[in-house]
């Protein structure tokens, strides 16, 4: 016979909690970063509001695409390789290019990815991002036109 032994709350284990390391600017390399310099993850609290926030940027990246803002206006929120690829498709959406629907999903806490359905003419395109909260702000450090 078996005895069965209630289980204690000491001995259930706590899940590990993911947390954000910053991912490195693929422009750069990883021999840019010092211990005292490297960009810091911050909590959700000290970072702007995700949903109008990443609404403000897309607007932006949008506006660069169709030739109505510079691209410098964006580096402040950007790694160096996302703003390449921003650059390297401006013509991408020279036509009336309209926001439909914006999908968020946080895997971990510090990094949300977003995407956006945009209507141009009459076909439907994706634009998929990635934020990382770093140093109290909302860097992008991933960006695709489907």
């Amino acid at each position: 016979m078996t005895i069965i032994q209630p289980i204690k709350s000491e001995q259930v284990s706590k899940k590990t909690k993911l947390y954000l390391v910053p991912s490195v600017d693929k422009e750069f390399g990883s021999e840019w970063f010092h211990p005292k310099f490297s960009p810091m993850p911050s909590s959700l609290a000290e970072l702007p509001e995700l949903h109008q926030w990443s609404e403000t940027f897309v607007i932006k990246v949008l506006e660069v695409w169709s030739g109505r803002r510079a691209l410098s206006q964006l580096s402040r929120n950007c790694h160096r390789s996302v703003l390449k690829k921003i650059n390297s498709q401006v013509s991408a959406l020279t036509q009336k290019c309209q926001i439909r629907k914006f999908y968020f999903h946080q895997p971990i806490e510090g990094v949300v990815e977003v995407t956006v359905t945009l209507r141009v003419i009459d076909r439907v395109r994706s634009l998929i991002l990635r934020f990382e909260g770093v140093d109290k702000r909302w860097i992008c450090t991933e960006l695709t036109l489907l």
